[in-house]
């Protein structure tokens, strides 16, 4: 019998704009699919790591993992894995199917900023709305729901669970 993945495993990785030095931190949780993308002015590992924190503290409660590649822009792993009170992982050098999913949300949000684009010309409103459609775009292997439904019947379920457990 196959095992059910598990609500709050979370993929991060860079989007990189034109110019090497901005940049979209992109993350996105597994089992729903569902991303959020934030734009950095410099990709370093402060910026980086203040992000993923502000951005996934709202769901600590359901960060169980976070898994990135090697890059130096992860470098304050043991920080943000603190702040979260979650497990942090490396995926394998040249193992991008370890964090498909965020791999394949990368691609799609290429089609809202193409590669060479710059990236100090987008706006919170731009990031907000390729978000938007992203996390309301049906999606096969979710039974044609959107990231966002899924998303969003994960977190009631897990806060449910949570609360009973309690």
């Amino acid at each position: 019998m196959l095992e059910r993945a598990r609500f709050g495993d979370w993929e991060a990785d860079l989007v990189i704009g034109a110019g090497q030095k901005q940049a979209l931190v992109t993350i996105n949780e597994r089992v729903s699919r569902y991303s959020i993308i934030f734009h950095v002015p410099f990709k370093t590992a402060q910026a980086v790591g203040d992000a993923l924190i502000t951005l996934l503290k709202p769901f600590a409660h359901c960060v169980h993992t976070l898994t990135t590649d090697n890059g130096k822009e992860f470098a304050q792993h043991e920080r943000i894995a603190s702040a979260l009170s979650a497990d942090f992982f490396f995926a394998h050098p040249y193992a991008s199917w370890e964090r498909g999913a965020n791999e394949n949300m990368n691609g799609l949000i290429r089609q809202f900023f193409p590669k060479g684009m710059r990236f100090n010309c987008i706006t919170d409103d731009d990031i907000a709305l390729a978000m938007h459609r992203l996390n309301h775009r049906p999606r096969k292997c979710l039974g044609y729901r959107t990231p966002h439904q899924v998303f969003m019947e994960q977190l009631e379920s897990y806060q449910h669970t949570v609360a009973l457990q309690a």
